[in-house]
């Protein structure tokens, strides 16, 4: 009988979480990645939630706990340098999350973790992608890559992040776009920059007007990350062609001169990082996430990083996925699971199950709020200061989830057939 053979675009988080759960199944899985190799690039993840429910079933939580950065918790500072708030990170394994999780680790590393566990059974095929793809509906996928190959699959996943290829074909080219862009516009770098003496690894986040925001981390002595977000820069960046680095650097250049702290000096860094990613905020919002046998997962279908969830939802995503294929439409046959003709069924159980999760997960997204509308003036923001003042001196988030478990209330099923 002949295995059922998938192709999965994207070797991200989504990707190779997928290809994790599938190549242990026996399925004939293949993984293709337009990049040359899996990328460095990228910087802090974190799992919360039900996402670090799925590691532990995948049996990785020991091989991800070994790479997890060694951050001791997030510091609020003023202008000045001053501490207003500090708030360590919960590693007891209960109670509420702080603003640092258990499990921050680098994406290259956990996508690392995840390519380990599936390289062996699976297929990698690196610097290519899908040129085009024909479905009828039943299968098999026709694909051709843009490597001059074509070969034919039961099933196509795409997995490859919020401007999916994949996913433009799977609507068709008269489809309008399911991507809604929010205003957001954020700055991801990392600079090279020495750890002085006195500084640990305490991610410090910097507020002032104008909704402008600072974030640095370290997950080493000589890099530091820098997240940059502002609300004006929509408009800073209106006629910038995505991609342009040098002008969008110019931009949060522009925006965040002379704002205080450490800035300028980081600005400096900026123009000389050679790890620099403006992400245009946004979400995909479809009323099916499958057409024949074609479907998405991860940030290609649904996710958002607007809410800091989205690398657990990918995950969560994933295991979903396979264990309804590994439920419905494979046949276990010495190690060899089989194709039947339950994969529409499948798929059908994938979202049933998932959707009420990723529904919770946008709700209010690209709705407009009194809050993106305010002008974010000094006193509101001394105001905010005070407010985590006494949150932290007072020690409130012990008993307060400051980053909420978007998962609760929704239970995570079960996978007898995913065992590992």
């Amino acid at each position: 009988m002949t295995r059922l053979r998938v192709l999965i675009c994207g070797a991200g988080v989504a990707g190779n979480g997928l290809a994790f759960w599938l190549s242990r199944l026996g399925y004939d899985v293949t993984v293709v990645e337009r990049a040359p190799e899996l990328r460095v690039t990228g910087l802090q993840l974190d799992l919360r939630g039900h996402g670090i429910d799925v590691i532990k079933r995948m049996g990785l939580e020991k091989a991800i706990r070994a790479k997890c950065v060694p951050e001791r918790g997030m510091q609020f500072v003023d202008t000045y340098g001053r501490r207003w708030g500090y708030f360590p990170a919960n590693t007891s394994g209960k109670g509420v999350q702080s603003m640092t999780s258990e499990f921050e680790i680098m994406r290259v590393d956990l996508c690392q973790v995840l390519h380990d566990g599936a390289k062996d059974n699976a297929k990698y095929i690196f610097g290519a992608s899908i040129a085009s793809l024909s479905d009828d509906e039943h299968g098999p996928v026709k694909v051709h890559f843009t490597n001059g190959v074509c070969e034919e699959y039961d099933l196509v996943v795409g997995a490859d992040g919020l401007n999916s290829r994949t996913r433009k074909m799977m609507l068709g080219p008269d489809a309008p776009d399911a991507l809604h862009r929010l205003t957001e516009h954020i700055a991801y770098l990392r600079v090279q920059s020495e750890m002085q003496e006195g500084e640990d690894y305490t991610a410090t986040a910097y507020i002032a007007n104008g909704r402008r925001f600072v974030f640095t981390r370290r997950h080493n002595a000589h890099q530091l990350q820098v997240y940059l977000t502002g609300s004006n820069m929509a408009r800073r960046l209106h006629d910038v062609p995505s991609g342009d680095i040098e002008a969008e650097k110019r931009a949060f250049t522009e925006e965040f001169r002379g704002m205080g702290w450490k800035v300028d000096k980081i600005l400096q860094l900026m123009e000389r990082s050679d790890d620099f990613y403006c992400e245009r905020e946004g979400f995909v919002k479809l009323d099916t996430w499958s057409r024949g046998c074609v479907t998405l997962v991860g940030d290609a279908g649904y996710c958002s990083s607007v809410n800091g969830f989205g690398t657990s939802c990918a995950l969560i995503g994933a295991y979903i996925l396979a264990g309804e294929i590994a439920r419905h439409a494979g046949d276990s046959t010495q190690g060899q699971a089989t194709v039947n003709k339950n994969l529409q069924k499948a798929l059908g159980e994938y979202e049933r199950k998932l959707r009420p999760l990723i529904t919770k997960l946008q709700k209010g997204l690209g709705e407009p709020s009194w809050f993106n509308e305010m002008e974010v003036k000094t006193w509101h923001v001394r105001v905010l200061y005070w407010i985590v003042w006494v949150i932290s001196t007072l020690r409130i988030y012990k008993l307060v989830d400051l980053m909420p478990d978007h998962g609760a209330g929704w239970d995570l099923p079960e996978y007898p057939e995913l065992k590992v």
